[in-house]
């Protein structure tokens, strides 16, 4: 969506800093995330991807900066104010988190209880909805997360995302622990359902596949700092070391031949 010839800026983040005892992670970083689109967030081992989403959502305090998410800065709001931008956001964490006590109906229904008053048929209706959604169905609405093979707990784990009808997404490495065939399945899941319901995905991995084919931009997160953003093409013309080790060393070579043959094919 634009706003007078621009994109909506959705996610803001100025000069955020996060540390931990006497370690600066985040050394005033910078990042705008635009409505719609899917954001591939990389960066090298514990340099602070999954901190900064973690930061945006709440779950870990910064110590200095700025963030706002759909035009509010998160610091100036009231209690209240914050539970209704929260329920604009879905989260899907790197194991899928769900609680292991609960069956997968009520994981979907956890959030819906402590966000809506609705009989209990219709969230019957409304857990069966989402997990169609994600490509399962009732079936396994009585299964304990430990029943659950990984592709199924990441898919029953964005279903429960998806669960308040969120207008953003925050994906935190949703492919790892998923073989090739059940990563590249989860990747064009997650291109669709952007695609159907609008979402703007806020993607934090390392996954060269998702990020050359489901990915309209890509972050970079260096020493701290944002240091490139912009299309898996911007990234493959980087002179800077780490990126270019990254996006054109020999672990890039074999996804970065797939995307020029897509290419080439589309042509």
């Amino acid at each position: 969506m634009a706003t007078n010839g621009k994109r909506e800026t959705v996610i803001e983040a100025r000069g955020v800093e996060v540390g931990f005892g006497d370690r600066l992670v985040l050394k005033g970083a910078d990042l705008d995330v635009y409505r719609g689109e899917i954001l591939g967030f990389v960066g090298g081992s514990g340099a602070g991807k999954s901190v900064l989403m973690r930061t945006i959502i709440g779950l870990i305090r910064k110590s200095a900066g700025t963030i706002k998410v759909l035009g509010s800065d998160l610091d100036q709001l009231s209690d209240d104010e914050r539970r209704a931008i929260e329920r604009r956001w879905g989260v899907l964490f790197q194991q899928g988190a769900l609680f292991s006590s609960l069956t997968v109906m009520e994981n979907l229904q956890f959030t819906v209880r402590e966000n809506l008053h609705l009989p209990q048929r219709l969230m019957d209706e409304l857990a069966v909805a989402k997990l169609e959604m994600v490509g399962l169905d009732a079936s396994v609405c009585s299964k304990y997360p430990s029943e659950l093979s990984g592709g199924m707990t990441k898919r029953v784990a964005l279903a429960r995302a998806l669960a308040l009808d969120p207008e953003i997404v925050f994906l935190d490495e949703p492919t790892s622990g998923l073989d090739p065939i059940g990563a590249g399945d989860f990747d064009t899941l997650i291109a669709t359902l952007q695609r159907v319901l609008g979402l703007t995905v806020y993607m934090v991995t390392h996954d060269l596949d998702s990020l050359s084919t489901v990915c309209d931009r890509i972050a970079v997160l260096y020493d701290g700092k944002v240091i490139a953003a912009g299309t898996m093409d911007t990234m493959l013309k980087s002179e800077h070391p780490w990126m270019k080790e990254y996006f054109r060393g020999k672990r890039a070579r074999a996804a970065i031949g797939a995307r020029e043959a897509a290419l080439s094919g589309n042509g």
